[in-house]
């Protein structure tokens, strides 16, 4: 399959693709999402096929604006309008009860289908052309760390997908915050762009699912995409070192082997000389680093590092996002510097 290369401003084209029910790369302000008509099964399960995600696992709805919740919801709370006002475009997903026009294909047979308003001007453009929700989950094989530009998007999916838009590089770097309000109080399944205490402050208290901070059993259903699985992992196995960030950088200095690697805050770069190293940001500035996250998962990939460890930011705000991605890249194999040191 060749995979066209279009351009942002190539909408009718790109939605074209859509709706004769192929599959496109689509620039978000989160990450780069490989995205079918969410109305099409035959089309959806093109996307299980090109990532090679488990079917068990959820798509998002993308929508270009919150008058569209009425097509594809029921029961709709007055929460998720209040979300959407102060969220949306945004990277805010909403957990919400579906309509029968939705397929099983996207909602891995639940009940309830998870709904987005991106930020990213030219994606809100390319669905409303298309008339149609795009079920998109982000674009990476299933299991790799998710691309945050179309070059990244390019070495998973070219030759598998019809086209990619090229919408430059993502903002905000980690998948949308997911929040589900179906139940009371509405929980959250995924951390995101949007913050635990941003939620709280909109909805008052905000249950945090365990998933967010384990790995799920064999047995438990995801009611989200990125609950249940290894996700955004690079092919070295990940350790990540909480704790403060000189205790962590102290602790794997320590425990270096000649052929690890190292993920680390900007200020101890220095302390692991002669080792490959990817800098993911200031140590407090969490926003760089959920930019950077998954660029410095992936560039390992093209070193022969045998593994590779990682400074983790503290669970606060944005923090929570991508201390979450890390400990899903290691498996949640963590350690704590503190106990250690």
């Amino acid at each position: 399959m060749n995979t066209q290369r279009l351009t942002a401003g190539q909408t009718e084209q790109a939605a074209e693709l859509l709706r004769r029910g192929g599959l496109l790369g689509i620039p978000t302000e989160t990450v780069y999402g490989l995205g079918a008509d969410g109305l099409n099964p035959q089309a959806v399960a093109h996307i299980f096929e090109a990532k090679g995600r488990p079917q068990d696992n959820p798509l998002i709805l993308h929508i270009p604006t919150a008058d569209w919740l009425e097509r594809y919801c029921a029961d709709i709370p007055p929460a998720a309008y209040a979300l959407a006002e102060r969220f949306w475009p945004g990277p805010l997903t909403m957990i919400l009860k579906r309509k029968p026009i939705v397929p099983d294909a996207v909602t891995a047979g639940l009940d309830t289908v998870g709904m987005r308003c991106p930020a990213h001007p030219v994606c809100r453009a390319i669905i409303a052309a298309a008339d149609r929700p795009v079920a998109a989950p982000s674009g990476n094989t299933s299991g790799r760390p998710s691309p945050t530009n179309m070059a990244d998007m390019l070495e998973d999916m070219d030759g598998k997908i019809d086209g990619i838009v090229d919408g430059g590089p993502c903002t905000v770097g980690v998948e949308s915050t997911i929040i589900d309000l179906t139940e009371q109080p509405p929980r959250l399944l995924r951390p995101g762009g949007v913050t635990l205490e941003e939620l709280e402050q909109a909805l008052g208290e905000v249950a945090v699912d365990p998933a967010v901070t384990r790995l799920m059993g064999a047995g438990e259903q995801p009611r989200a995409p990125g609950m249940k699985y290894r996700h955004y992992a690079p092919k070295a196995p990940v350790t990540v070192v909480r704790g403060t960030p000189a205790d962590a950088a102290r602790y794997i200095r320590r425990h270096l082997d000649d052929k690890d690697g190292v993920i680390c805050f900007n200020e101890f770069v220095p302390l692991f000389e002669g080792h490959p190293v990817e800098p993911i940001g200031p140590k407090d500035d969490p926003a760089e680093q959920a930019r950077r996250v998954f660029d410095a998962l992936r560039y390992f990939d093209g070193t022969d590092v045998v593994h590779i460890w990682a400074q983790c930011p503290d669970p606060e705000g944005i923090g929570l996002a991508v201390s979450n991605r890390l400990n899903k890249a290691a498996g949640f194999h963590i350690v704590d510097a503190a106990e250690k040191n």
